[in-house]
């Protein structure tokens, strides 16, 4: 979705539509949470023409204020993740003067006595994106988590190939853990038992989620050990079907903070996933480009040969 938003004139306008028809009116409050999930994540992937669709007053106050009046009585969950989203982009986009709609409406809801979920807002995932850059000019993506969780530069490795992933894996989760996570057919009704086996296996997929992304920042795309890129892989397959399984969950479980759970899961699991997607286009980017260079030395070198 968010390739398509990025990648076509009309995709910023075509999503807006789309998420307004999921959202207005909309009293399947578990279909509203996953709207404002995709929403979300749009935000924090797509660039400034998807921003300035979002962030100003028709859309802010015109349904996402709306599904949270009194008169909608939405649950507590959609009123927080309203209210978080909010909060959040009105802290991000401040400093933009063509952003402040959200920024404006944010503080009348203060003004008005609105009490907004408390957030650590230096933990949430970045909102601003970089553009991306086309891995065929050798230029790699620039992923901003990683660059917010690693302030400090760190050393450029030597060319060739890299050695050995070091990065500090937990002991349990050097090859990835595969849960359970069965879905019966028809609505979940679980019981105490059932909630704290489900949270443990998802446990599991957040030390999976933790590696996969500890080996992302560590590696350097084309230069890392061919046994860590195989782990990596194989990570990133387990993941994949860990989420289609909590994609089924979510819309069964009838448990609202376990929902809310799957819910944040799936989140991590979406970023995750974009960073790994990243990560695979500059190493084929570089690979491509590699092959090219040893194409263009072999013909420089029959030229040279047929010259003398």
């Amino acid at each position: 979705i968010c390739d398509i938003i990025n990648e076509t004139e009309e995709g910023p306008k075509d999503a807006i539509r789309a998420v307004k028809k999921r959202l207005n009116g909309n009293r399947n409050y578990r279909e509203v949470m996953l709207a404002l999930t995709v929403l979300e994540t749009c935000v924090k992937n797509c660039g400034h023409r998807f921003h300035v669709l979002v962030a100003n007053r028709d859309f802010i106050d015109g349904v996402l204020v709306k599904i949270i009046s009194p008169k909608s009585n939405p649950p507590t969950i959609v009123q927080d993740k309203v209210l978080a989203l909010i909060q959040a982009w009105a802290d991000a986009f401040r400093s933009s003067p063509d952003l402040t709609g959200v920024v404006h409406i944010y503080e009348e809801l203060k003004r008005k006595g609105i009490e907004f979920p408390m957030a650590d807002l230096d933990a949430l995932s970045p909102i601003h994106t970089p553009q991306r850059l086309c891995p065929l000019q050798g230029v790699p993506e620039v992923d901003p988590a990683t660059h917010m969780h690693n302030p400090q530069p760190q050393p450029q490795p030597r060319v060739g190939t890299a050695p050995p992933f070091t990065g500090t894996l937990p002991p349990t989760y050097t090859a990835p853990q595969i849960p359970s996570l069965q879905v019966s057919a028809g609505p979940i009704t679980a019981n105490s038992e059932q909630i704290a086996r489900l949270r443990s296996e998802l446990d599991i997929v957040r030390g999976n989620t933790k590696v996969m992304s500890e080996m992302l920042t560590e590696m350097v795309p084309g230069q890392e050990d061919p046994s860590d890129h195989e782990l990596l892989q194989e990570l990133n397959r387990t993941c994949r079907a860990m989420q289609q399984r909590i994609v089924e969950l979510i819309s069964r479980v009838s448990n609202e903070e376990v929902t809310e759970e799957l819910l944040h899961v799936n989140d991590d699991l979406n970023n995750i996933f974009l960073r790994y997607e990243r990560y695979e286009r500059y190493r084929s980017g570089r690979a491509a480009q590699g092959a090219n260079n040893g194409v263009s030395g072999a013909h420089g070198s029959c030229n040279t040969a047929h010259v003398d």
